[in-house]
């Protein structure tokens, strides 16, 4: 039987308890708002009717919509005015105990089916019901900043929570416009456990020297279609938000490999260079504008420039073949590299190094070319160089990738590139996200295209790019640099051995 909820309670007044107010309001809820400084409710009321009032100017509300929203959210002096309240959220500071002391109270006033939810982005909810006397009427129901425009809304379920009340919070979530996602109580709920994988791994290429924050931010966007690279995200998010959360993942799971934090963002949160609203982060921002290098020429062509084409990867071989003879490229067809020709080797997980040692090749004169994403004109192509290729070689290789206008990222030797093995953490991240039943492979795709603003989910971005490809990667990596944090996830794993989507759940 799902709750009706029509009158709810939001306690905090701050940037998260006023959005809920505003999309609660909108969808005819009544709402009192409470905070224990009284002229915050003040604020967050007046700082509602300017926004309504801007969307009735608009015509995006008429004037009698927006005095009515606004009629609705209703200041309260105490939380004795939230007795008849049907649901309490909180959006107070991130602190357990305080949590916990606030449930404690609500729970002497409000009726005893009165649910209440937390809008916690990093604490268990199983943590702060045990205070209460009443466990299962407790239940997260995570919110993302701005709330009125991320349309995604976790609802999680506590060891103790009873379902029918996420069910009901599901139901609320719908009619204010947004998507619910269920999750199991675990660290990182769904969202920011799978945003890990992104910014974890960026920062790990960054620490090998393999590339510069502006170029790994450049190949995200411009070769894997992401809207913004790692290090973008992080300026954005600011380290003295991102950087804790990511030392709390990974302390909540136990020093999980996958999760391992950087030292990049510990000494730069130690420095004040958090990010744009510092006016330096990870870029500058100059009267508010960010400040990208400029990418240097591209080197003149090489007259008679030969080219050999590695067989040691079929795939990437045949990706390579085609891109290479679209650009008019002297292709030599023949067993082994002939002297003086340009070698191209096309990995999955691997490095230049690795395979100039397997394959028997001049080092001097190997790069590597990324072929995991399409290598169409305009996309930008990802060129990999070993300790050892001469600058001739690579000028010679620059030149020709980027003869057709396309830009090029020349990086030095990484084993999987930059955008197969940020690309590979997410989706071996979201894959063990779905093997460990915190969520529904629909579920995770939902929650991660909404709050991370992804181009596809990662499990359908896994089966786009070919889930054996990904496992591929992903064991390679793991073989060369010998970190667990690339131990590929059964999930992923299962569903490549039996040609299974890797959205498909268990039957059983």
């Amino acid at each position: 039987m799902t709750i009706d909820i029509q009158t709810i309670a939001i306690v905090g007044a701050g940037a998260m308890g006023r959005g809920i107010a505003q999309i609660a309001a909108q969808a005819g809820v009544l709402v009192r708002l409470y905070d224990t400084n009284a002229d915050a409710v003040a604020a967050a009321r007046e700082s509602l009717r300017q926004l309504w009032d801007k969307l009735s100017q608009k015509g995006k509300l008429t004037a009698e919509q927006a005095d009515a929203a606004l009629a609705r959210v209703q200041p309260a002096g105490s939380l004795q005015d939230l007795a008849d309240c049907q649901l309490v959220i909180e959006a107070i500071v991130e602190r357990l105990d305080i949590k916990r002391d606030l449930f404690s109270q609500l729970e002497a006033i409000v009726s005893a089916d009165c649910i209440l939810a937390s809008n916690t982005s990093s604490l268990s909810i199983t943590a702060i019901a045990a205070a209460c006397k009443q466990p299962q009427r407790v239940v997260g129901f995570h919110f993302f900043n701005p709330v009125a425009l991320m349309k995604v809304v976790e609802v999680i379920d506590g060891l103790r929570s009873d379902p029918t009340a996420g069910d009901a919070l599901a139901a609320l979530a719908r009619r204010m416009g947004h998507t619910p996602v269920r999750a199991k109580d675990m660290p990182g709920f769904i969202v920011n456990h799978a945003g890990r994988g992104m910014n974890i791994e960026g920062l790990r290429v960054a620490q090998e020297s393999v590339a510069s924050f502006s170029q790994i931010d450049a190949i995200m966007r411009e070769q894997a279609g992401f809207r913004m690279g790692p290090f973008e995200l992080m300026d954005l998010t600011a380290l003295d938000v991102s950087h804790p959360v990511m030392e709390s993942i990974y302390q909540q799971f136990y020093d999980e490999p996958r999760f391992r934090p950087s030292p990049i963002t510990a000494v730069r949160l130690a420095g004040g260079l958090i990010g744009r609203k510092a006016g330096e982060g990870f870029y500058t921002y100059p009267e508010g504008q960010k400040q990208v290098p400029v990418e240097p020429p591209v080197p003149a062509a090489q007259a008679g420039l030969q080219v050999w084409i590695s067989p040691a990867h079929a795939e990437g071989n045949a990706r390579a073949r085609v891109l290479l003879q679209a650009l008019s490229a002297s292709i030599v067809d023949v067993a082994e590299p002939p002297e003086q020709a340009l070698i191209i080797v096309t990995p999955l997980g691997e490095d230049v190094s690795t395979c100039a040692g397997q394959q028997q090749l001049d080092a001097s004169r190997t790069v590597g070319l990324d072929t995991l994403h399409a290598l169409e004109t305009g996309k930008r192509r990802t060129l990999m160089l070993s300790p050892a290729t001469q600058p001739a070689w690579r000028d010679a290789a620059h030149a020709l990738l980027a003869s057709d206008g396309t830009p090029v990222s020349v990086i030095q030797d990484s084993p999987g590139f930059v955008a197969q093995r940020i690309v590979a953490a997410i989706i071996n991240v979201a894959c063990d996200i779905a093997q460990q039943g915190i969520a529904t492979p629909s579920d995770i795709d939902r929650a991660v295209t909404l709050g991370l603003g992804y181009p596809a989910g990662p499990l359908a971005m896994g089966d786009a790019l070919g889930g054996a490809r990904i496992l591929e990667t992903l064991r390679n990596l793991q073989r060369v640099t010998g970190d667990m944090r690339y131990r590929p996830s059964l999930w992923l794993q299962r569903r490549v051995q039996l040609g299974l989507s890797l959205l498909a759940e268990p039957l059983a």
